[in-house]
Formats: structure tokens, sequence, C-alpha cells
């Protein structure tokens, strides 16, 4: 499966931005497999950049395509089922749903488009320390718990290409490693690709290749 941007530039950017950019403005593929790593400072456009990917905001120039058919002609359905299936994401301000408990955050993802069984939450939960979280309300987590929360939500889908928008922001070096370690394992069983958009390089991320926003 192949993912593409071509002369991608938010409209709310001058074009000269292009210029020092290694992805505004220009033609990228992202494929299968592939570890992807997004440098971008401050301002330079990264959490707009995943949602472009995620077909969430639409304020660009350019084309983002999947297979060869553009984002913004799929319909409100077929973006759905992008969503439930192929695309998977760990946004920055984790949009989960604070009043539901934390094993009802995650099992309604899960039940959308089963790739895992339930006991495949209480095993994930273990992994990043928060199992004695699951019947906790989510928004009485703190935001390292519920950013775990949001990691194993977007592992809970039969997914190819996983965008992570600053995942460890909130987490300290043993939890971030812990989590990455989780997000690589479930990434190679599907053989997906990872775009990982941080605002720096990240040592635990073995990335195959890397792109300065």
């Amino acid at each position: 499966m192949l993912f593409r941007i071509n002369n991608v530039l938010p409209s709310y950017f001058e074009v000269n931005r292009k210029e020092n950019s290694e992805v505004w403005g220009k033609d990228l593929s992202f494929t299968k497999g592939e570890l992807v790593k997004i440098v971008a400072p401050s301002g330079s456009g990264k959490t707009s950049l995943i949602h472009f990917l995620y077909g969430m905001r639409k304020e660009y120039s350019g084309s983002i395509t999947y297979n060869s058919k553009e984002l913004n002609a799929y319909t409100i359905e077929e973006t759905a089922a992008l969503r439930a299936g192929p695309f998977s994401i760990v946004f920055q301000d984790l949009r989960l749903f604070l009043r539901q408990t934390v094993l009802e955050n995650l099992e309604v993802k899960r039940q959308l488009n089963p790739y895992h069984n339930a006991d495949k939450i209480s095993e994930m939960a273990g992994r990043l320390g928060i199992d004695n979280k699951l019947r906790s309300v989510c928004g009485n987590c703190s935001y390292g718990e519920q950013q775990r929360i949001a990691i194993i939500r977007s592992l809970l889908q039969p997914f190819e290409f996983l965008l992570l928008d600053e995942p460890f922001s909130h987490l300290d070096n043993a939890n971030a490693e812990k989590a990455m370690a989780l997000l690589l394992e479930e990434a190679k069983a599907r053989n997906a690709c990872i775009l990982f958009a941080d605002l720096e390089r990240s040592d635990i991320y073995p990335y195959t290749r890397i792109l300065h926003l």
C-alpha cells in the first residue's frame, strides 16, 4: 500500500516555507514496513501535517493520496473506514472520552474493527503499567497515564500506517521505552509504517528514514 504526499503546503504558510523543508512542497512516498521520523521544530506545522495525513483537515495545497486516490476525494463513509482500518493515530491532545472508563475507551476502539481479542487490552495495559487503571474514569488519570491509554488505543485495529504526534511528551524515559517497544512490536506484526513526528530526534526510535519539517 502506498501513501503519498505531493507538493503539500498549509494554506497559512508562505511559499518560501518549501525551501528549507524536506516535507513541505516535496514529493514523498511512504510504504508499509518503514519507520519514518519527522523532526518538527515548534511552529513548523507538525500537528497540521499529522491532521492532513489523517484526513481531518484540508486547508492545504498539493495532494495527499492513499492507493492512488486523493484523501480529499474519499466520502465520509470511506474516510471512517480508513480510520477504523489502515490509518491509526496518537493525537497530541489524545482525544479520549474522559467520562468513560479506561477500558471503555479501549474496548470501543477495539470493537470497531477487531484485530486483537479482548484479553490483549489487559496485556498491553500491564506492559505499560496501567493495568490497575482499567476500571478508573479516564479523566481521573494523569496525563502520562492518558498518553499510554491513547497509545494502546491506537494498536487495537489492523493498521497499515500509524501516525504519532509527540506520543511520549509526558512520559519519563523508562515508560517511553516501554511504549516504543510495544509500538514497534505491533507495527512489525502488521508490517506497518510508522510516521513519528516530534520536536527532536529520539534515541529510542530506530527510524529507517528521517525528514526535517
